[in-house]
């Protein structure tokens, strides 16, 4: 089995030395022909600067470039790429990159992947994985592919590219939106490194989220940001919720803040009940198919 890597970044050079232990014959593509040459060296496989010439003859082709240089990479693939090959992308956004490889590539089957996991991750154990297949011929891949990822040790989860980003929002868009606003506000004041140093658990973790986002890869978030179709109306939400608190606080509402968190640790243990439940009922049903 050969598989192309196109990109040369840090994911990129992951997926090649993953790939790589799996038996595969592995060629990474890159722009950098001096870095393409020490990568050949370092991990001991075949690099090009040549991305057409990357997917002629593989099997699997993993595109690992940003977000905002996807769609000039799958244009200059797409006449190169042939029936019998597997196109997939492990953008942190679905809609928008699986419409662009449905939109160029027209012979091989394409799916849509989201590992989500970073470059330091040791190996897909216990990792979760998303993929998002669209129709028949992606779902028969995307089951393939899916017993591959799990041998391996991953969580593997199937929906649709829409379901994705509607999730991502969440996951994704919101803590980015909180932590850079957050980063913003804790770097206005005048004491923030001094208030540091007398961090308890709950400022610890809010002052590095805000740190973490703050130094991640500015591409990638701002394509969340932006492409991520229902962020925005989650984010206004958010900017909604913030104002009514402020609005207790200005007023001095006591049993107003009271009220408002009472209801909210009810509301949190309902939808937690409600998680179980389904969650138990799951892990039975699936106990029940294994014997």
């Amino acid at each position: 089995m050969k598989t192309a890597i196109l990109g040369a970044g840090k994911m990129g050079i992951w997926f090649a030395k993953f790939h790589k232990e799996k038996g595969d014959t592995v060629i990474l593509a890159g722009r950098n022909a001096k870095t393409m040459a020490k990568l050949g060296g370092e991990l001991q496989i075949e690099t090009t600067t040549n991305f057409q010439k990357a997917v002629q003859n593989a099997d699997n082709i993993l595109i690992c470039t940003s977000i905002s240089s996807f769609e000039e990479v799958v244009k200059q693939i797409a006449e190169n790429t042939h029936k019998g090959q597997t196109v997939m992308d492990i953008c942190s956004i679905k809609e928008h990159p699986v419409k662009i490889m449905h939109q160029y590539i027209k012979t091989a089957t394409t799916l849509g992947t989201h590992p989500l996991f970073g470059p330091g991750s040791s190996g897909v154990t216990h990792k979760t994985y998303i993929l998002t297949p669209t129709n028949t011929q992606e779902n028969t891949f995307a089951e393939k592919y899916k017993q591959f990822l799990e041998k391996a040790g991953a969580n593997v989860f199937i929906m649709s590219p829409q379901k994705h980003d509607e999730l991502m929002s969440l996951i994704l868009g919101l803590p980015h939106f909180i932590g850079l606003i957050t980063c913003e506000t804790l770097l206005a004041q005048e004491n923030f490194a001094e208030s540091k140093k007398l961090a308890g658990t709950t400022y610890r973790m809010l002052y590095t989220l805000a740190e973490a986002i703050a130094q991640e890869t500015p591409d990638l978030y701002a394509n969340v940001q932006i492409k991520l179709a229902n962020l925005g109306k989650i984010e206004e939400l958010f900017i909604q919720n913030a104002q009514a608190w402020i609005d207790l606080m200005k007023n001095k509402d006591t049993m107003g803040i009271i009220e408002r968190m009472e209801r909210l640790r009810a509301e949190l243990s309902k939808v937690d009940k409600d998680y179980d439940k389904s969650y138990g009922m799951m892990y039975k049903m699936l106990q029940s198919t294994e014997e």
